[in-house]
């Protein structure tokens, strides 16, 4: 019987452990990646893949804000964090760091699909 107690104690703390990971940091809809507001993500060719590193700073972040992690979140999956200029955390999928687009006013707009042809929206 103790066996079986230590066994279930076990199991309790393992499946509290799982709740504690850190949740998708993107959605999907309409065949797009979307951040938890619902607003279109977009990726920028200038960034090199699995560089760990967003070329898309001051300015450009105004126009093209990053998908801000938190110091605590971390890679799961395809996503990664990755440590922006200013020393803040950002979200990667595949590699590619994930932005929103400034224009962009509502959950579904996809105005930012080719901007420069650099700027495209970013898919699962």
């Amino acid at each position: 019987m103790k066996l079986l107690s230590t066994a279930l104690l076990a199991a309790a703390l393992l499946g509290g452990c799982a709740s504690m990971t850190t949740p998708a940091p993107a959605g999907v809809a309409d065949g797009v990646l979307v951040g938890p507001n619902g607003m279109t993500l977009y990726v920028f060719d200038r960034d090199a893949a699995n560089s760990g590193k967003s070329v898309c700073n001051g300015p450009c972040a105004t126009n093209w804000p990053p998908l801000m992690a938190s110091d605590a979140d971390k890679a799961a999956g395809d996503y990664t964090v990755i440590t922006r200029d200013d020393g803040k955390k950002q979200w990667a999928m595949k590699g590619k760091p994930l932005y929103y687009w400034a224009k962009d006013s509502k959950p579904g707009d996809k105005t930012g699909d080719n901007v420069g042809t650099v700027w495209h929206v970013a898919k699962p």
